[in-house]
């Protein structure tokens, strides 16, 4: 069993642990991390990389429990994410496979961030047609009596290009001025890609 975090639109390499695994667990009962991939992804802009930010009612102050993580509407995020969405990739590829599905996504006014991130993950495996069952973490503490690895901020903004030597190279919007970036949001891939699950799987 591997046991994940909550992510937003999660780095490439946290869903390449996904795709590898038959039973991923997510875990609710953590205490919200701030500066962590929980709330918020790396896109590819023109200019370089971008912070996408879901804020969270308590912000900086927030101390509460994963699952108890309430998303804020006092700005209109939504509207911003999908410009900078739209801005970074409108050109690419498979753009209109995916954006109608990843704009929902963005848009649902959610009211836990759990539950954001859980139907995002279940898109993902649904669209790669992944052989992975996952689910929330129901005890405060994973059963010890069971096999696991548990990948808790193995992936933060400070270390996302941390891939254990498996990162996956693949033609990016903005290459030639940029330079290749490397583990940024699953939704980089998606987009320039499209949902090949041996691409995930570095097959």
């Amino acid at each position: 069993m591997t046991i994940l975090e909550s992510n937003y639109f999660p780095c490439i390499s946290y869903f390449m642990e996904l795709a590898k695994s038959t039973s991923v667990t997510i875990h609710q009962f953590e205490s919200f991390k701030k500066m962590s991939f929980r709330n918020r992804c790396i896109v590819v802009g023109a200019n370089g990389l971008i912070n996408l930010t879901v804020p969270v009612e308590g912000g900086r102050n927030n101390k509460q429990l994963v699952k108890d993580v309430r998303i804020s509407y006092s700005e209109n995020w939504q509207q911003q994410h999908w410009k900078t969405i739209l801005s970074s990739y409108a050109k690419s590829p498979f753009f209109e496979y995916y954006q109608h599905d990843v704009e929902q996504l963005i848009k649902k006014k959610n009211i836990f961030l759990i539950d954001k991130n859980m139907e995002i993950v279940n898109w993902i495996v649904k669209k790669f047609k992944l052989q992975t069952t996952v689910e929330l973490l129901i005890n405060k503490q994973p059963d010890f009596t069971v096999d696991y690895v548990s990948y808790i901020n193995r992936w933060l903004p400070s270390n996302y290009f941390n891939h254990n030597g498996t990162a996956i190279v693949y033609n990016q919007m903005f290459e030639e001025k940029l330079g290749f970036k490397e583990n940024v949001s699953l939704v980089d891939l998606i987009f320039c890609e499209g949902t090949n699950k041996n691409i995930l799987l570095n097959d």
